[in-house]
């Protein structure tokens, strides 16, 4: 779908080609309210303005359609498939950095009760591995804004993806 596509959609159909982005229902519903835009730097704009602060309930919400870093995935559609595509670097690691991964995936879900989160794409296993461990010595308003900025980065990936396919 291209800019103009996006623009001219109801607003279901908006919401709907827009919901693998990002599992927030307000930040959806400002991007596709503030339509139409007039160029794709508008709409990354908006987007990323949108998705600058979420609350609890919103981070939780994002958080829960997010596998866990360095499982096997199936791709099975929406944010899943998108997920799958960008952690697709990840399924090749070496032995050691997967190590690490799966490692610090679980002391990091005991560390924050949540799963880890970090843009998959463009960075390697070993980048992965040792941003997870950094990030394991954050305190918890420092690691929620770093999820939260890597939300937003996740999201912002995938909506240029929407509407320049």
């Amino acid at each position: 779908m291209r800019l103009a596509e996006f623009n001219a959609l109801g607003g279901d159909e908006a919401r709907a080609a827009i919901a693998a982005c990002l599992g927030v229902r307000r930040w959806a519903d400002e991007v596709v309210t503030a339509r139409p835009y007039d160029d794709l730097a508008d709409l990354l704009e908006k987007a990323r303005a949108s998705a600058e602060n979420l609350d609890d309930q919103e981070l939780a919400a994002a958080l829960s359609s997010h596998p866990r870093i360095g499982d096997p995935q199936a791709p099975t559609g929406g944010e899943s498939a998108m997920s799958a595509a960008e952690q697709s670097g990840v399924d090749n690691l070496d032995t050691e950095a997967a190590d690490r991964i799966r490692s610090g995936n679980r002391a990091y879900e005991n560390r924050f009760d949540r799963v880890f989160l970090i843009r998959a794409s463009g960075r390697s296993g070993e980048e992965i591995a040792a941003e997870l461990e950094r990030r394991l010595d954050n305190d918890d308003e420092t690691e929620r804004r770093e999820t939260v900025s890597e939300l937003r980065q996740i999201a912002l990936l995938r909506l240029e993806q929407v509407v320049t396919a």
